[in-house]
């Protein structure tokens, strides 16, 4: 009904500088669209107890743009008209990684325990990823606020880690009868990526999901090819492409559980990076334990892949600092839960800010830097030491549009 209403008033006002335009000539019959505004989302904690705080005014806020202040122009208080939460879980399976762990039933109960309190509104869907010797990437829930479906998908999560019949997991494509051979694959898409150092890496997807990584030097004498890989780009692409298609008026979060572990070149980071800032994503991390075989050849082979322009370790940790989310370490049996708590709860008790971008403001094409900065006082009068999380860069959207009749 207020939608309703707004058509008509928005009609009623296109009618009146009509009649204004045929009364009095002088006046030019123009539309102009000139509000643009950038929303980002910013959590206050306390640094030494790293609770939230919740009793801040808009006077304790500066938002600096490439460096320089930017009038507050929005502001709300945590509850107040926040955006209900689209949150993505993406479950990385690895064998020798998270999925050790995740395979542990109290383990899936305490992260559905938590799950299930989410407020009304609020949301979950699951995905799963590297299954299997492919490397497979599956969905086990959509958008759900219902217990019982988010238990029944993490239930699936023990029978991916562990096959009991020697058949595929249920919802990878050899279980639906399809062929995962290289002749039964076609392109659907390619995207190409410059990175910052002249390289060029070109991600394939193919016609059954996967996608072929290739990165080619600057001086093009060395390609690297990753081949068939379900990889934390792709999954983030595909998450996100998600929530912008059915919760596209959420905020939109990624809760990434994994060893840390995730191959991946600087430029494709990069790009993912530029996506979730784009769609205001908030990613947060849930890392497990090493293995310890893994904890002593790290060392030995970052500087490896960082001479082949890759990142094996950290990128979850870079994507939620960028994004303004959290990264959270878990080792015992109650820190999934824990951590899963404290990664929804410091969601949900943010601040949200907005400043308006002037009508002359055009998109360059290029990410501007954001930064929050929060003075506040304690009881004492004296300065409170405040840690800040939030997005830190945006993307202009285009010019106004300008309608002439």
């Amino acid at each position: 009904m207020y939608r309703h209403c707004l058509n008509y008033l928005f009609i009623a006002i296109i009618a009146t500088l009509a009649c204004v335009s045929i009364n009095a000539q002088e006046v030019e019959d123009t539309i102009r669209i000139k509000t643009r505004v950038v929303f980002l989302d910013a959590l206050v904690k306390d640094k030494k107890t790293s609770l939230p705080i919740s009793n801040l005014t808009q006077g304790n806020f500066q938002v600096l743009d490439d460096g320089k202040p930017r009038e507050i122009s929005y502001f709300t208080r945590e509850g107040q008209a926040r955006k209900p939460l689209a949150l993505v879980m993406i479950l990385d399976l690895r064998e020798d990684g998270a999925g050790r762990f995740l395979k542990d039933a109290e383990i899936l109960k305490a992260m559905e325990n938590e799950l299930a309190k989410l407020p009304p509104g609020d949301e979950v869907a699951i995905m799963a990823m590297n299954i299997g010797e492919d490397e497979q990437r599956v969905w086990l829930s959509d958008f759900t606020n219902e217990r019982t479906k988010i238990a029944a998908a993490l239930a699936r999560v023990q029978a991916l880690c562990l096959p009991s019949d020697g058949q595929p997991p249920k919802g990878t494509a050899e279980s639906r009868g399809e062929s995962s051979s290289s002749e039964s694959k076609t392109v659907v898409s390619t995207e190409t990526v410059k990175g910052r150092d002249g390289s060029v890496v070109t991600r394939k997807t193919m016609s059954d999901g996967s996608v072929d990584v290739t990165r080619v030097s600057k001086n093009g004498k060395m390609t690297i090819e990753l081949g068939d890989v379900y990889d934390m780009a792709a999954a983030v692409r595909e998450a996100t492409r998600k929530a912008q298609e059915l919760r596209p008026n959420s905020q939109m979060s990624l809760v990434w559980v994994s060893d840390g572990i995730a191959p991946i070149f600087y430029a494709d980071r990069d790009a993912t990076e530029e996506i979730i800032v784009r769609d205001n994503v908030i990613f947060n991390s849930l890392t497990v334990e090493l293995r310890t075989l893994f904890k002593f050849l790290l060392p030995i082979g970052k500087p490896i892949a960082g001479w082949m322009g890759m990142s094996l370790y950290g990128s979850a940790k870079h994507l939620a600092q960028r994004s303004g989310g959290e990264a959270v370490k878990v080792g015992r049996v109650k820190d999934y839960g824990a951590g899963l708590s404290r990664i929804i709860g410091n969601l949900t008790a943010r601040y949200s800010l907005g400043f308006a971008l002037a009508e002359n403001e055009t998109d360059d094409g290029r990410m501007h830097s954001l930064e929050v900065r929060v003075k506040a006082q304690d009881e004492k009068g004296k300065t409170r030491k405040l840690q800040v999380s939030s997005r830190q860069g945006y993307y202009m959207a285009y010019p106004p549009i300008t309608q002439k009749q």
